[in-house]
């Protein structure tokens, strides 16, 4: 496997709409030791407060935000189409109640103490700036809550600075 190389974020493989909501990521963190993934199709990337960033949406009940809200770092990782079992597997599995890492086949690795997985064809290393839980009283379309949140379970949506991007 070829190693990761640091490459500027305009850089990137492919277009943001295809790398998330199509070929999905893993959001990775380690707290206390630990490292917990899980699969994410909802995001995007962009210049806020003059830098690059990254979005993303983390529902309340899953075990993965514990460690992004326990750690300052986390990794938004991507993956060549040979992979799209395992990421499934990773979006649906709970890190809580099995090793869904190595039932996955993934190998973690790091980059400055950041985790991510050897297997990832592209790594965003990112610090967050900004967590904020999504609000019913803010939503413009209520359409969007039926069709989202019947279950009202609403994300935190968390913007995170892209400090640097590994690619194959």
């Amino acid at each position: 496997m070829n190693a990761l190389q640091i490459i500027e974020p305009e850089k990137l493989h492919g277009d943001v709409f295809t790398m998330i909501g199509k070929e999905w990521m893993l959001v990775t963190a380690k707290k206390d030791g630990r490292v917990n993934t899980m699969t994410a199709s909802w995001g995007g990337m962009g210049i806020l407060w003059n830098k690059k960033v990254a979005y993303i949406f983390i529902r309340p009940q899953r075990y993965t935000k514990e460690f992004i809200d326990g750690s300052e770092r986390l990794t938004l990782s991507f993956y060549d189409e040979e992979y799209r079992k395992q990421l499934s597997y990773c979006g649906t599995v709970s890190g809580k109640d099995e090793d869904k890492i190595t039932k996955a086949g993934f190998h973690i690795a790091h980059h400055h103490d950041v985790p991510y997985f050897e297997e990832a064809n592209t790594v965003l290393v990112c610090r967050k700036l900004y967590a904020q839980e999504l609000s019913e009283a803010c939503f413009l379309d209520s359409s969007l809550i039926e069709k989202n949140y019947p279950l009202k379970d609403y994300h935190t949506m968390y913007v995170v600075e892209i400090e640097e991007a590994l690619a194959r």
